[in-house]
């Protein structure tokens, strides 16, 4: 039978080299430890990957992965173990450390920019995790992330879009502050005052407001801040996010946690992401 035609999101060898370490550790975990899974796998971690990052990639619904891929219920099964099993967390870490390496700087960041995008949600949404972002005028759920000063993501924490940006805030800061000891500072907008400014000096990190000139109209690039709104930017590449389609806030944190992977593979192997105008 001849081999199908890699599809333009598929791990290229350079790519699948960076994360092969991670997946084949759990793997080894797996066996070792859950009861019935120590019979030889029957499929390919590689392409289990490449099915899980072809639905972020593209938007579809897992029922609707190719047919040369896996069955649609062993990816999910694979991608819902390593969520809960906080894997995708600890992948965007490793290739997050070897991107600012590449980058000539220190792998731990010192300071962070933290922002949030309301997007709106499809059907199977459960009404009790959405909400109405007032002034964006969306129903649906908000983003909040904070990134380091690359643009790399640090934490997400996703709720409904009525949760006000200090509350929710004040949970993203929580995960940086334990999870990347060395922060000190953030830059954050005018939304996060005055109670997530307290929050953070209470955790050690001198949270600064970049304020936005209200004179100007439409699109204007802010110092700091632009650099957490490119991230979005990139994160749109990845079709899947485009609306939240996920029924948990813990799915949504994932596919946000890969489609950073995948950038970051790229990026550490000098490969470009092709836009959709282009494919």
């Amino acid at each position: 039978m001849a081999a199908s035609t890699p599809y333009p999101s598929d791990l290229s060898d350079a790519r699948w080299k960076l994360i092969e370490p991670a997946l084949a550790s759990w793997r080894t975990r797996r066996q070792a430890t859950a009861p019935g899974f120590g019979r030889p796998p029957g499929h390919d971690l590689r392409a289990i990957m490449n099915a899980i990052v072809y639905v972020d990639r593209t938007g579809i619904a897992w029922r609707y992965l190719p047919h040369d891929y896996p069955p649609w219920q062993t990816v999910y099964w694979y991608f819902a173990a390593w969520r809960d099993e906080g894997l995708f967390t600890e992948l965007n870490g490793l290739l997050r450390r070897l991107a600012r390496a590449a980058e000539g700087r220190n792998p731990g960041a010192s300071a962070c920019v933290i922002d949030s995008q309301s997007v709106k949600t499809s059907a199977n949404v459960p009404l009790s995790s959405q909400g109405t972002d007032a002034a964006k005028k969306i129903i649906g759920r908000k983003r909040h992330i904070a990134t380091d000063t690359l643009g790399l993501l640090l934490a997400v924490v996703v709720t409904a879009a009525s949760v006000q940006d200090s509350a929710a805030g004040t949970r993203l800061l929580d995960q940086v502050a334990t999870g990347h000891p060395a922060i000190a500072k953030a830059w954050i907008d005018g939304s996060y005052r005055p109670y997530f400014i307290e929050h953070a000096a209470a955790r050690g990190i001198d949270a600064q407001i970049v304020p936005r000139d209200p004179r100007v109209r439409g699109f204007l690039v802010l110092p700091r801040r632009w650099v957490v709104e490119r991230t979005f930017g990139w994160l749109m590449h990845h079709r899947r996010l485009a609306r939240d389609y996920e029924s948990l806030p813990a799915t949504s944190e994932a596919v946000i946690h890969l489609a950073m992977i995948d950038n970051m593979t790229r990026r550490l192997t000098s490969e470009n992401t092709p836009n959709w105008r282009g494919t």
